[in-house]
């Protein structure tokens, strides 16, 4: 091995931190400065208690855009491990079913913790949701690969296949609770299904921050794998990987990722698809490089997406779902044709 090789990894490593936090900074800054009530975000940070400038700064935006920030760095780091896992450009949690079996079984838990469903009421959802977010991912996750398996192999057409199914039947399962909750859930409910940013208090945004950041650790140390896995698993078992314990290892650090992203934002689609395919046009395909820049990749996405959600038809607040549905739609399908063409090896 080049002796210098470590060290040109670590400045590049440095470099793509650098500038992710600067433009993260810079998406954060425009979201705090932009909005129906035009703000000066520093002015407001000295402005007196009390005072409309404040209340508006930190009451509404900061914790909104901090937020995004957390969902985004989850869904593209997310995205990024399942595409060198699978050897798959069409991966991501939304795409196979991950992010819909973890809002699935949460929203199921909120119900039951508070009553919505008009059942037993549990001692409130603390914790509850983000753990039942954590096992629908996990068991959404195994259901899908199953189904895949079912058909003979996993082909990458039989996992998206089956993901995009169950994802669906996420989506009607959910909304068909919604027909059953009180008149004042439903549009809460529908956010779960469309993807829409939602501030629900300073525990489960630290439950966001928190699952980023072990979800992020455990795909970084796993990053050499994921680039044997590169070479197919065999290759990937000829230079001593564990495929079966690289692979369940992704799929409970993704779980991980989902579990505090979809509490917060509901199934917000293409995050994961689009964010690593711009990563690795500038930083290559070492995934070392590739998860990290994933994850500021993500943030600034999101950042941008929702400011754009709640400013271009103002005052009509569009769920960011929306937007990422219309960025990633097209993407996917130019992601299908372009794999099409290669005869279906992954690319």
């Amino acid at each position: 091995m080049n002796p210098a090789a470590p060290r040109a990894l670590g400045r590049r490593w440095l470099e793509l931190n650098l500038l992710g936090a600067l433009l993260t900074l810079g998406a954060l800054a425009a979201a705090l400065a932009i909005g129906p009530s035009g703000i000066n975000p520093v002015l407001a940070m000295v402005a007196p208690e009390g005072s409309p400038e404040r209340a508006i700064l930190f009451g509404a935006r900061l914790p909104r855009v901090l937020v995004a920030a957390l969902v985004g760095g989850a869904l593209g780091t997310g995205g990024a491990a399942l595409q060198a896992l699978l050897r798959n450009p069409l991966a991501c949690p939304h795409v196979l079913g991950i992010s819909g079996g973890a809002a699935l079984l949460a929203v199921v838990v909120a119900g039951l913790s508070t009553g919505a469903l008009g059942w037993v009421t549990l001692a409130g959802p603390g914790l509850l949701v983000p753990a039942a977010a954590f096992v629908g991912a996990l068991a959404s996750a195994a259901l899908v690969q199953g189904i895949a398996r079912a058909t003979g192999r996993a082909t990458p057409q039989t996992l998206l296949l089956s993901g995009v199914v169950f994802n669906a039947f996420s989506a009607a399962a959910i909304t068909l609770i919604s027909a059953v909750v009180e008149p004042t859930q439903v549009q809460n409910l529908l956010g779960w299904v469309v993807g829409a940013i939602a501030v629900r208090g300073n525990l489960w945004t630290g439950v966001a921050a928190l699952t980023l950041a072990a979800g992020l650790a455990v795909l970084v140390f796993a990053a050499r794998d994921l680039n044997a896995l590169g070479l197919g698993e065999e290759g990937a078992r000829s230079l001593g990987v564990n495929v079966r314990r690289t692979r369940l290892r992704v799929y409970l650090a993704v779980a991980l990722l989902v579990a505090g992203a979809v509490p917060v934002s509901g199934m917000v689609g293409f995050v994961g698809l689009i964010v690593p395919h711009a990563v690795r046009l500038l930083v290559g395909a070492d995934h070392r490089l590739v998860l990290v820049g994933s994850a500021w990749g993500g943030a600034v996405f999101l950042v941008l997406a929702d400011t754009l959600a709640r400013t271009v038809l103002a005052p009509v607040d569009l769920p960011v779902g929306v937007v990422t549905a219309f960025c990633g739609g097209p993407f996917f399908l130019f992601l299908l044709a372009r794999q099409g063409r290669a005869g279906g090896r992954p690319s």
